[in-house]
């Protein structure tokens, strides 16, 4: 139905059926974005359909609160089949966007929206990322404990909004807006400020990254042991009253990376078999995996002897690049687990 240009009258079209153009599936289909959380793509997906994520959630058949950060954990069969049928994903995409399953599930902030200041909430972002995506989403990364800045930017990360100090609640959120915007007063996370963190900090962080990636890949049995000692990591440092590092805000992991990073680190290494602890130590020392095979691949170039050739030299790669390449090999083997484990991104 179309005014007419002077506006006198009504032009009447007959169109289609709302629900022979939409058939048995919800009119939009989102796909799923590198990394991204389940809860992160359910709130896309309910925003593109004209639904608020509060409301989309009597639509999946549940319960209002934190109903999406709850099937981050666990995502019931049910649910998933009703998702695949009706945003057109494929099973494969969406499962992975879930944290179950996963080794490190224990190192994942605990389901709470709010707290204390020096008290974790559940879900941590950076406010770069988020200025930088054509459509702005969370990251599975960021639910974990020992994530505590961005490897892209180079800052450290957050977990409430500046403005109100309330933590991330597009679960709750009544208005079709996308969840970028604070739930509670509309502020715009991407205009956060940049929160400083010390190199040494980002270096131990990255480092307990890849060695957590390492160990996953290689089935290593010290693998049950470091999710315990990174839980642990806090008392290494007497950091008062915390039983463990997911119960502290972002703010205060940070300082207790900083604390960690100025003092011995056998609080991550002490006690394990000779490999194991050499392997950390090693991946400690260089500061992460890539410092690794930067290092191995000097070394390397130093000590073997080539005989000379008077043949053009052909355009190679690198030794450092070909050993980043066999670990991103090794990784794909293990694709499907590794996608459940701890991701990382490199700068």
């Amino acid at each position: 139905m179309n005014g007419d240009a002077t506006g006198a009258g009504f032009a009447i079209e007959i169109r289609e059926r709302y629900g022979d153009v939409a058939r048995d599936r919800w009119p939009v289909s989102v796909d799923p974005l590198p990394d991204e959380l389940l809860s992160s793509w359910l709130h896309r997906l309910a925003i593109a359909n004209g639904i608020a994520p509060r409301a989309f959630a009597g639509v999946l058949g549940l319960g209002d609160g934190m109903w999406s950060p709850r099937l981050d954990l666990l995502l019931p069969l049910e649910i998933a089949a009703l998702l695949l049928d009706q945003s057109g994903v494929p099973h494969e995409a969406i499962s992975p966007m879930a944290t179950t399953g996963c080794a490190f599930t224990p190192l994942l902030l605990p389901l709470r929206e709010n707290a204390h200041r020096n008290r974790s909430t559940w879900m941590q972002y950076c406010p770069r990322c988020l200025a930088d995506d054509d459509a702005p989403y969370f990251r599975r990364r960021w639910r974990l404990a020992t994530r505590i800045s961005c490897f892209v930017h180079g800052c450290g990360l957050r977990d409430r909004c500046p403005a109100c100090r309330h933590g991330i609640a597009t679960f709750d959120q009544v208005d079709l807006v996308p969840q970028h915007f604070c739930a509670r007063c509309v502020f715009d996370l991407r205009g956060a400020t940049k929160v400083p963190i010390k190199t040494a900090a980002r270096r131990l962080e990255r480092a307990v990254d890849d060695i957590c990636r390492v160990e996953a890949i290689k089935g290593s049995p010290a693998t049950s042991d470091l999710v315990p000692r990174l839980l642990r990591a806090p008392k290494a440092i007497d950091a008062g009253p915390a039983k463990s590092l997911t119960s502290l805000s972002t703010s205060a992991r940070i300082r207790c990376f900083e604390l960690l990073a100025a003092g011995p680190l056998d609080w991550l290494v002490a006690g394990q078999d000779a490999v194991a602890a050499h392997r950390r130590r090693s991946i400690l020392a260089a500061g992460g995996h890539d410092g690794l095979i930067a290092g191995l691949a000097d070394f390397l170039a130093k000590h073997q002897k080539r005989p000379r050739s008077d043949r053009p030299t052909q355009p190679s790669a690198g030794l450092a690049d070909l050993l980043t390449a066999y670990l991103r090999v090794a990784g794909d083997r293990t694709a499907s687990k590794l996608h459940r484990d701890l991701p990382a991104q490199r700068a």
